[in-house]
């Protein structure tokens, strides 16, 4: 008769967690690597996608710039409409605002560093020009920290503005690095803390009657680009730079034209001016 097979022992099974022979601080360190790879990656790829900053023109080249701007036929400005300009122009109510002439007061309130603001005084000098003259603008552009770096502009710091019709007056608070430049008066930025709630810039009040805040078009139309070249865009109706610039000056035309009375007819009576007032109401 056969024996019964013996039985095995029972294996042992340890009670204690198999030691890892990584050291524990390596996990934290790799993630710690981790993201400084893509910290750097990150810059690298910002340092060579983002517009270097052309330096700023002679004061002969800012102004063949500026008439080239400044002197496009009215034919042109009218047909593009408001183009791709977001309509940003918003009716408010307070006493009529003039300035140190005794005229409707348009008020510009930016700063240099700011691309919004570098994107909007492109059609603010278009605008502003049909009315009266500057002397004195210099070009500039935005910051190279800030969102659409090096956004190619010109600067109201310094410059002078003359016309029989509206007084310009404009506050450029800081320079390109966020040095400061010009401070607003109380009662300058009391107007700013009423219309312009969110604190955003650029703030343009047209006489207490109209005011907005932010750029009617995003800067990106203009990256990359040295100003002559966005000078000779805005001489094709159809370029993006045209449809945004100068859709944007109509809008800033028209208000300007609701505190004039409509003067100078030559600009206020035009089809595409008269049709944007009536929107602004």
């Amino acid at each position: 008769m056969s024996r019964p097979a013996a039985k095995r022992p029972p294996v042992s099974r340890s009670m204690r967690k198999p030691v890892s022979r990584t050291p524990s601080w390596v996990a934290p360190v790799a993630v710690v690597a981790g993201i400084a790879l893509l910290v750097v990656a990150f810059l690298v790829i910002r340092w060579y996608t983002t517009p270097v900053a052309p330096p700023p023109l002679t004061v002969d080249a800012t102004q063949l710039v500026i008439s080239s701007i400044t002197s496009l036929p009215a034919s042109e400005l009218d047909a593009v409409g408001t183009g791709s300009a977001n309509n940003l122009i918003k009716r408010v109510s307070g006493t009529p605002q003039t300035g140190p002439n005794g005229h409707p007061e348009v008020f510009y309130l930016g700063a240099e560093y700011c691309p919004y603001c570098a994107a909007e005084r492109w059609p603010m000098i278009i605008a502003l020009s049909r009315f009266g003259t500057f002397s004195g603008l210099k070009t500039t552009s935005s910051s190279s920290t800030d969102v659409y770096a090096n956004t190619p502009t010109f600067t109201f710091h310094g410059a002078t503005y003359t016309s029989q019709y509206v007084d310009f007056v404009s506050v450029e608070t800081t320079d390109r690095n966020r040095n400061p430049l010009e401070t607003p008066t109380s009662a300058q930025q009391a107007l700013v803390n009423q219309y312009d709630t969110s604190g955003s810039i650029p703030f343009v009040d047209f006489g207490n009657r109209y005011a907005f805040n932010g750029a009617m078009y995003l800067p990106d139309v203009l990256s990359g680009m040295s100003w002559q070249a966005v000078a000779d865009s805005l001489a094709q109706s159809s370029s993006p730079q045209a449809k945004a610039i100068l859709g944007s000056a109509n809008l800033v035309t028209a208000a300007i034209c609701r505190l004039t009375a409509d003067q100078p007819a030559t600009v206020c009576s035009s089809s595409a001016i008269q049709a944007i007032e009536q929107k602004l109401g």
